[in-house]
């Protein structure tokens, strides 16, 4: 399984990447799209299609309609949804907690390193103070898997019609798709519809008669989804410089990276010191900005390219050999 991971695509370069991959206007079989994390606008797909081999008119894109088949499941299996609303609130608290205990925890490493750096202090002050941190990300990720392995264990999606219809028909439409495109927009939203309509065993299977595993081509929250960990960022809001928070499990289709879309307009990456924490939080992961222009091909082996652009541990974005 190939997949290809994209900067924004505000000035699109999906077309280029489309053409590269041999999927041209003679395409047999149509390209698959998600753009749940669009929500309401889920089905204003016009100008993505016309990137896409065919165009719409043609039928060379096809739709998973994964938002529209979350509300359908809302308004068909109240049970399922009234569990689901109670999860949102379970999972709600416990990022609240945890962002609060955050908060204290990443003060506390960015006040040691300051006296480290004006005291001279050896480094296993701050790695000490930055253990802490992680072990705090890593028990709060156990926490939101085992609140939603929990949820799934209780209400099966697998055995309950309504889901069950609407896998089956996601999954014939990637049966006959030639790759899988996913954009951005909310990334939570996205990355719940992708898991409740399993995405990523019914893309592991799709098209293995003809064409093997699914090239899947992804940017912006889109990407993030593809990670096994998302991490939310934002050090540019307008109430200041907010602590990155991990949210959630992703796809897993790419492991031990953290991507970060638009990274230039929402990290502070002048600030070494403050880059210099985030990348030796999330270490051994790799975390790779995500700018316009940007592509990333990841092998079936799951095998970086060399010269992809990495946060490194001394706060600079650097070129890094593949691995």
């Amino acid at each position: 399984m190939k997949i290809i991971l994209l900067g924004p695509q505000r000035r699109p370069t999906l077309d280029g990447v489309v053409r590269s991959l041999g999927l041209g206007s003679g395409l047999a079989r149509p390209v698959a799209t998600i753009t749940a994390g669009w929500r309401e606008r889920e089905p204003d797909d016009a100008e993505l299609s016309a990137h896409l081999p065919g165009g719409r008119d043609q039928g060379g894109a096809v739709n998973l309609g994964l938002y529209r088949r979350w509300l359908d499941v809302q308004d068909r299996d109240p049970d399922y949804f009234a569990g689901a609303r109670r999860l949102a609130d379970a999972l709600a608290e416990l990022q609240d907690l945890y962002l609060l205990r955050l908060d204290y925890a990443l003060r506390a490493v960015y006040a040691v390193q300051r006296r480290s750096v004006s005291a001279d202090l050896p480094g296993e002050a701050v790695a000490e103070a930055l253990e802490a941190v992680r072990e705090l990300d890593a028990a709060h990720l156990r926490r939101v898997d085992g609140a939603r392995g929990e949820f799934f264990a209780r209400l099966a999606p697998h055995d309950r019609p309504v889901i069950a219809g609407h896998r089956a028909e996601v999954s014939a439409v990637l049966a006959d798709a030639a790759a899988l495109v996913i954009t951005g927009g909310h990334v939570g939203v996205l990355a719940e519809a992708l898991h409740l309509f399993n995405i990523a065993a019914l893309q592991s299977t799709a098209g293995q008669a003809t064409a093997g595993r699914l090239p899947v081509i992804a940017w912006s929250a889109g990407a993030m989804a593809l990670a096994d960990r998302i991490v939310l960022f934002h050090d540019r809001s307008p109430q200041g410089p907010g602590h990155a928070e991990v949210y959630g499990s992703g796809l897993s289709l790419v492991r031990d990276v953290v991507l970060l879309p638009h990274a230039r307009a929402r990290l502070l990456l002048d600030d070494m010191a403050r880059m210099a924490v985030f990348a030796r939080r999330f270490a051994p992961a790799r975390c790779v900005p995500l700018e316009a222009g940007t592509r990333i091909d990841v092998s079936s082996d799951g095998a970086w390219p060399p010269g992809v652009r990495v946060l490194g541990e001394d706060g600079h974005v650097n070129a890094r050999a593949a691995a």
